[in-house]
């Protein structure tokens, strides 16, 4: 068979059933052995798109996402969708075609050298140099992209390669020498950690995206109540503990809640798991936890250490590692009731009351907490980028794993619209819901026609104050309200611009037609878009100021 046939055959037998691509002259020999394939290629209108829908597919699926793209420009654009899939440790398979074997590094049209453009930000690259190399690259790509810290792997295809025919093998086992991730966290390590535990008497866990990854949250909230230790939250970890669980916290770090970021301090045993310990998750370095011991444990040994001091460490799987220290504290018959610390937990959440929210417009902290009582608890909510994703990571209450996907260490703005796509091609009988803000829904906005001629229907609240709210609250805090160059003006007419792509379209002005908007667009089946106009002014709060310790809490509105 040819190689692209190869390749198709390959993407079968790994159970890729969906890919989410944009086709240009150096990938066409792979689109026509498409033509003749059962695998559904989703035509998104750009390339980073094609990116961030393999990514929400990732995330809320748990497999391997697959995007494509031609060579050149069209390999260039997935770029940016790569670096956010590596950021957030997402497994996806990146496709791209190549200019012809011979004319490699002759800057012919479209070539751009990918691989080199892409090695910081990919778990590996491949390059096929012959049509019967195909089958085990992409065998290899997978159980990379899939392993150890996931994370995106690049498939690049010269066209030559694609349409050479030649005999082919699907069987052989990988070998990989040098990659072999680590697992099983040591008994060593595990005692190390238990026997700090032991001694705690104000524990508390972090708990990252990695808990969330390994499919270990029941297995964090069982650690979590046999030791009473509450639980904070990373932006990646949003969902790995119930948010309505007594023990739970809400998110830590700079749009933190102030009951993370409090407490975080008190805390002699810090257990941080499946985190990297962000510059937005700790605040100032220096000041992080200052009273506790730290035990970090993480899949990523290169983690260990990078940002924060420790005094424990365990390099494993989280789900591993988490039942292994919950098997010894047992053993040692460590079974904590309801202690000192624990009663605190109430108490600092209740450092602030949620204070009464003016009537005269449409708040986004109420609107929020009025989504989230009419969308099911399963509903999977994507989010854009800026005060939307701190709007929504604070008060939208996230109760199962696999049900908030954002973009944490890139912070892409455009992200959430794809990824909701690539969401609802994973979850189809879910509802999904992307929280946008006019800036960032602007960039990604033309994929309403992907939603719209492939059948994806989605739903997507933007919370429209008609400036870049973010860089605008910054401006406004720290630059004495020299606003520059974040004024968006009313263009586009949101209701106007879905209607255009054959999507619903509405703008609402009270709470009562937003209630009603948004039972509507769950009701039907074609993407609706909801426009919702809040002040320009709005904070975000709690906030820490960048490069403050956790607790230099800006505070106003509701915590």
């Amino acid at each position: 068979m040819t190689g692209a046939e190869a390749l198709v055959e390959a993407l079968r037998k790994e159970k890729a059933r969906n890919i989410f691509g944009f086709p240009g002259g150096a990938i066409l020999p792979v689109y026509d052995a498409l033509y003749d394939s059962d695998i559904r290629h989703i035509l998104m209108r750009h390339e980073q798109c094609a990116a961030h829908a393999a990514d929400g597919y990732a995330r809320a699926s748990g497999l391997v996402g697959v995007c494509m793209a031609t060579s050149g420009p069209g390999a260039t654009n997935l770029v940016t969708g790569i670096a956010n899939a590596y950021m957030d440790s997402s497994p996806i398979v990146a496709f791209t075609g190549q200019v012809t074997s011979t004319l490699i590094g002759k800057d012919a049209f479209q070539e751009a050298d990918i691989v080199g453009i892409t090695t910081p930000i990919t778990k590996c690259s491949f390059v096929a140099k012959k049509a019967a190399d195909i089958p085990r690259i992409v065998k290899t790509a997978f159980h990379v992209a899939s392993s150890g810290r996931k994370g995106p792997v690049l498939v690049d295809l010269p066209k030559d390669v694609q349409a050479e025919k030649t005999d082919v093998s699907f069987d052989g086992a990988i070998d990989l020498r040098g990659y072999r991730p680590a697992y099983e966290p040591s008994v060593a390590e595990i005692a190390g950690a238990v026997n700090l535990l032991q001694q705690a008497q104000r524990p508390m866990i972090l708990a990252g995206g990695g808990v969330i990854t390994a499919n270990a949250c029941s297995d964090l909230v069982a650690l979590a109540e046999l030791l009473q230790a509450p639980v904070a939250t990373t932006l990646m970890g949003k969902g790995s503990i119930p948010e309505d669980h007594f023990l739970s916290l809400g998110m830590i770090g700079m749009h933190g809640t102030a009951s993370s970021n409090l407490l975080v301090n008190k805390a002699d045993v810090l257990l941080a798991i499946g985190t990297r310990f962000s510059d937005r998750t700790t605040g100032k370095l220096d000041d992080f936890c200052p009273e506790a011991q730290i035990i970090h444990a993480d899949i990523d040994v290169a983690e260990i250490g990078k940002n924060v001091r420790y005094n424990a460490s365990v390099v494993g799987d989280a789900g591993l590692t988490l039942r292994a220290i919950y098997r010894l504290l047992v053993e040692n018959y460590i079974r904590r009731e309801e202690t000192v610390w624990t009663s605190r937990v109430e108490q600092v959440k209740d450092w602030k009351q949620e204070e009464a929210l003016p009537e005269d417009c449409l708040r986004p902290v109420k609107v929020l907490r009025v989504l989230r009582n009419l969308l099911p608890s399963d509903t999977i909510v994507t989010t854009e980028v800026g005060q939307n994703q701190m709007w929504a990571a604070l008060y939208f209450r996230a109760t199962q794993p696999r049900r908030f996907i954002s973009s944490g260490g890139l912070g892409t703005m455009g992200f959430g619209f794809p990824a909701a796509l690539g969401a609802k091609v994973a979850c189809p009988g879910l509802p999904v819901v992307d929280i946008a803000g006019d800036g960032s829904f602007l960039m990604t906005e033309q994929d309403l026609a992907t939603s719209i001629m492939s059948d994806i229907p989605v739903v997507v609240v933007v919370l429209n104050n008609s400036v870049l709210g973010l860089v605008a609250q910054w401006q406004r805090l720290f630059y004495n309200r020299r606003y520059s160059q974040i004024n968006l003006g009313n263009v586009p007419d949101f209701v106007k611009l879905a209607e255009a792509y054959g999507a619903h379209g509405v703008r609402v002005e009270t709470y009562t037609e937003f209630e009603r908007a948004v039972k509507q667009a769950l009701r039907t089946d074609v993407t609706t878009v909801i426009d919702v106009p809040i002040p320009m002014e709005e904070n975000v709060f709690p906030m820490v100021p960048a490069g403050s310790p956790l607790r230099d809490i800006l505070s106003g509105g509701a915590v």
